[in-house]
């Protein structure tokens, strides 16, 4: 069967958790199994934000179960640079990423039909790469502040990817998991007010099931042309703090990051300990260390945070016409999009103070 085309530009305190409204009776003698379930999800998010930063090979009990967490900072690459869509028979290009160095890739799944989650992870173990990252592909009908058809359907699409993720061995959800891409219109300030309301609604509904799923969701700003509404770090945040679960991250990403923010390295250093995940992309879309970016200062300040996570190559060219035009690539950027994997892979593991060479 032909895949379905993707329509889209895709691209606290134990006290608190007791709750106010408890008699001092019951706060003087709570009740155990109560206790054990608070214990169990402090310790829970405290190991979630030090293990996600720091990326010790570990398992440890959440309340959940089992989690796996990170190992020390991988390169990887997202398949949009060579397909659209992801399918089976994109596994094909397993082989050359392992040749070229890479540790993980990054799967954009348009749709969830389109894969067979079993074959994937076989193809990936075959070839020992690991699937580092799902990206939600937010498409006009995957919107959480758009119209009530609309936020379901976003919602019911991300959960199940989240579903897909446990035989990848997946541990992250990553991308504008808010809104759809393209959704760029000034609204009055009451309006964004009720569009808030409603992300942090659902957000609240999908970490809930990312965390029973021991999964993270790392959500991305992405810049002005693209969405209007979170387009920093400092917007981002706010987001992660209304929603309030240990499951959910930061997505930050250097082709956004130029145009939206002041400086790149105090936005890193900002997020600190809930950067989840990271995009290295040239200021153009092209080789990462080819361009105007700052990137010892990123290094930098990517050290001073702790940050042991995946760093991701992502890039458009006009080779898959589908994405150059949902992403504005109207031009060639780079010789060959090979060059920009091979490249900015070398460029980025000796900037990143990863490489063996």
């Amino acid at each position: 069967m032909t895949p379905r085309r993707f329509k889209s530009s895709s691209v606290g305190c134990c006290a608190r958790i007791l709750g106010s409204r408890d008699s001092l009776r019951d706060r003087a003698n709570p009740d155990p199994a109560l206790l054990r379930s608070i214990s169990n999800k402090w310790q829970f998010s405290a190991k979630l934000d030090h293990e996600s930063r720091h990326g010790n090979m570990e398992t440890f009990d959440s309340p959940n179960g089992l989690v796996r967490l990170g190992s020390n900072m991988r390169f990887g690459i997202n398949t949009f640079l060579f397909t659209s869509p992801f399918t089976n028979e994109s596994t094909s290009l397993f082989r050359q990423f392992k040749k070229w160095g890479f540790d993980t890739v990054e799967i954009p799944i348009e749709d969830p039909s389109h894969i067979e989650p079993a074959v994937v992870k076989r193809e990936l173990d075959r070839h020992g790469l690991a699937c580092g990252s799902i990206c939600a592909c937010m498409g006009p009908d995957r919107d959480l502040r758009g119209t009530s058809e609309q936020q379901q359907t976003g919602l019911d699409y991300m959960i199940k990817l989240i579903d897909q993720m446990g035989p990848l061995d997946c541990p992250a959800l990553i991308g504008p998991v808010y809104s759809a891409v393209g959704r760029a219109d000034a609204v009055p300030p009451n309006e964004y007010k009720q569009q808030w309301k409603s992300v942090v609604k659902h957000l609240k509904t999908l970490c809930k099931y990312a965390e029973k799923k021991r999964k993270l969701v790392c959500l991305e700003p992405l810049n002005r042309f693209e969405t209007d509404f979170i387009n920093t770090c400092d917007q981002a945040m706010r987001m992660v703090k209304d929603v309030g679960s240990p499951a959910l991250k930061l997505h930050l990403d250097t082709f956004h990051m130029n145009i939206e923010q002041k400086d790149q390295a105090a936005a890193i250093r900002k997020a600190g300990k809930l950067l989840g995940h990271f995009h290295a992309c040239g200021s153009d879309r092209g080789t990462p260390g080819g361009d105007h970016i700052e990137w010892a200062g990123i290094a930098k300040a990517l050290k001073a945070v702790g940050y042991k996570g995946d760093v991701v190559i992502e890039s458009f060219t006009t080779d898959v016409k589908v994405i150059a035009r949902a992403a504005a690539i109207w031009r060639r950027i780079e010789p060959t999009r090979d060059e920009i994997a091979v490249k900015g892979l070398k460029f980025l593991k000796k900037t990143l103070g990863n490489s063996k060479n």
